[in-house]
């Protein structure tokens, strides 16, 4: 079975950003798709294509890297001039094709195209090639014979699964990981987790409704990540100069004289001097759907905590009192998306006519900034108190089970996971992550409240959705 033409260009696209992102700093990127560019034409109308994408991405690196392999684009050539008859191992047209796996580093029992069933396994791992931690490790198609799971995941998680080292690296161990994202309330209330093997939220609390709801007690939690906000410098000033945040490398985001300015409903205009943000709109943080987002129930932790006298919510007397306080901060809001990913995506894209505060996780900003998306104005802050999210899988079977212990213990996947923004249990490798990009944040965050019971975010939730009714 050939690779379909959706197929192979994805794989193309992607392999063409990972050849952008490693030779950035000899070559412009317009260079390197050039070269892709000229040497997939030397492809054009092969008949078989399951090992194109290999092909065309040794022979860019070939030729991209001075005094490697000489007359290879001759010899690619040479191959692509030729009709390959499918099972022929001989020194025919696909004697050609195998000669140049071979100089190419790609193993004749991989590409032994005469067995239907080694095909069809590379054809299913073509997309997931990866370029591995060295540079100077060879590239090679994931092993056959992949185990296959599928999870739901916090959509903040989906770019790390989406990486290709991230699947190269559960490939070594014989996996292959598919995910879909949601947020991680409706992971936990209308998600069928009956199609998958493992869920991914991101909080011990939503885990811990998952593990009520399927019966199960195992769970694991390879990463954790604070809470933010993502802002901009115009915004820090202002609200510096009206008491809410403390300056520094990394502001402090005062919850208690936020929640005052916001019940008293201060419009950004009515600011004191605020001649860089004049506009009538409420001063808000701009959150998720608290209905069906984990991070929005992160934000009505911290200012439930804070509207009941700094105290952990406990009890129907103190949940009615934090609801009255605290429901207009989301009832002001006007629409809110079920999931991270949309307002962070926004803050990056609209800048802060839209978005001027948006409440996050801190990997969202960290990866944003280790991938060179920042605008030079966006600016990281930390509310105080702040909460952690603590990314918990729950595993649904054996082989959930066996990926949580995974992303738990493999120093590989959890030094990726700290490409990805992520707090892995290894604090090292958060840290020279955010020194190498030179991202401020806080190394040891000490204002940390931690949210109440399930049953009482539960009880605040519901109170809070009753206000939009």
């Amino acid at each position: 079975m050939a690779v379909d033409a959706a197929r192979e260009e994805k794989a193309l696209r992607e392999l063409t950003n990972r050849l952008v992102d490693r030779y950035g700093e000899e070559y412009s990127a317009e260079r390197v798709e050039a070269v892709v560019g000229a040497v997939r034409q030397r492809f054009d109308g092969h008949k078989v294509r399951d090992f194109i994408p290999i092909l065309i991405e040794r022979i860019v690196r070939r030729e991209l890297t001075p005094g490697d392999l000489e007359n290879i684009a001759e010899e690619a050539n040479t191959v692509n001039s030729q009709s390959i008859p499918v099972g022929d191992n001989s020194n025919s047209a696909g004697g050609h094709l195998f000669d140049t796996l071979d100089r190419l580093g790609v193993s004749r029992r991989t590409a032994l195209v005469g067995a239907a069933a080694a095909v069809v396994a590379v054809v299913g791992v073509v997309t997931v090639i990866a370029v591995r931690g060295s540079d100077s490790e060879p590239v090679a198609a994931a092993p056959a014979g992949l185990t296959a799971m599928r999870g739901v995941v916090g959509s903040e998680k989906a770019a790390f699964f989406d990486d290709p080292k991230v699947a190269d690296a559960l490939a070594k161990h014989g996996i292959k990981v598919e995910v879909d994202p949601a947020g991680s309330r409706q992971i936990a209330d209308s998600v069928d987790l009956g199609r998958y093997d493992f869920a991914f939220p991101s909080s011990s609390a939503a885990a811990e409704r998952i593990q009520r709801k399927v019966g199960v007690s195992g769970k694991y939690t390879p990463f954790s990540s604070p809470m933010a906000i993502a802002t901009f410098a115009p915004i820090v000033d202002l609200l510096t100069a009206a008491g809410v945040v403390k300056p520094g490398p990394t502001p402090t985001f005062d919850v208690e004289k936020y929640l005052a300015l916001a019940e008293k409903g201060v419009q950004w205009d009515q600011l004191e001097g605020n001649t860089t943000y004049p506009v009538r709109k409420n001063v808000l943080v701009g959150t998720t759907d608290p209905k069906t987002s984990n991070s929005a129930a992160m934000y009505l932790a911290v200012t439930s905590y804070v509207a009941n006298d700094n105290t952990i919510v406990r009890g129907g007397r103190a949940e009615d009192y934090a609801v009255s306080r605290i429901s207009r901060l989301f009832t002001r809001q006007g629409f809110t998306e079920s999931s991270t990913d949309g307002p962070f995506k926004e803050y990056l894209a609209s800048g802060i006519g839209q978005a001027p505060m948006v409440w996050i996780y801190e990997s969202q900003f960290v990866e944003a900034a280790a991938n060179t998306r920042l605008k030079p104005d966006m600016v990281l802050m930390y509310p105080s108190p702040t909460v952690i999210s603590q990314h918990t899988v729950v595993p649904l079977n054996d082989k959930g089970d066996t990926l949580g212990k995974l992303l738990s213990t493999d120093p590989e996947l959890q030094r990726l996971a700290a490409e990805h923004g992520f707090r892995p249990t290894d604090a090292s490798l958060f840290t020279k992550v955010t020194t190498e990009h030179r991202v401020p944040v806080v190394p040891n965050l000490i204002d940390v409240v931690d949210p109440p019971s399930y049953d009482t975010l539960e009880h605040l939730l519901d109170g809070v959705a009753r206000a939009f009714n």
